[in-house]
């Protein structure tokens, strides 16, 4: 028991310093890189935390990049690691994948025979 809690508040911590380290290098990284006339949070990245029953999950979503990361933060050990990346800029490029009926496609054509 006491090394479980040991675990989620050593985890906890790796986030929190991990959140940090993202947040200083994604306001040095906007900074730089801010295009004119572009809102200040725009290259921001954006972290999202998931409760597991074998830690947190981390996800990292970089809009500027149009990438998404995905982190497992054990809650036993606290080690961080990285399961998944891809960037989603051709995925935002598709009107529709795994969709029902009426698809998007069909709807359009639909609308446009009136």
């Amino acid at each position: 028991m006491k090394s479980t809690i040991l675990g989620t508040f050593a985890g906890a911590f790796l986030m929190l310093a991990v959140l940090a380290v993202l947040e200083h290098r994604s306001t040095v990284f906007a900074q730089q890189y801010q295009a004119p006339g572009q809102a200040a949070g725009g290259d921001r990245l954006i972290a999202l935390s998931e409760s597991t029953p074998n830690g947190q999950l981390l996800t990292v979503i970089d809009p500027r990049q149009r990438a998404i990361c995905v982190y497992r933060v054990d809650s036993a050990t606290g080690k961080i690691a990285l399961r998944s990346v891809r960037n989603i800029h051709y995925d935002l490029q598709m009107s529709e994948f795994n969709g029902e009926a009426p698809l998007p496609r069909e709807i359009r054509l639909l609308l446009e025979q009136r």
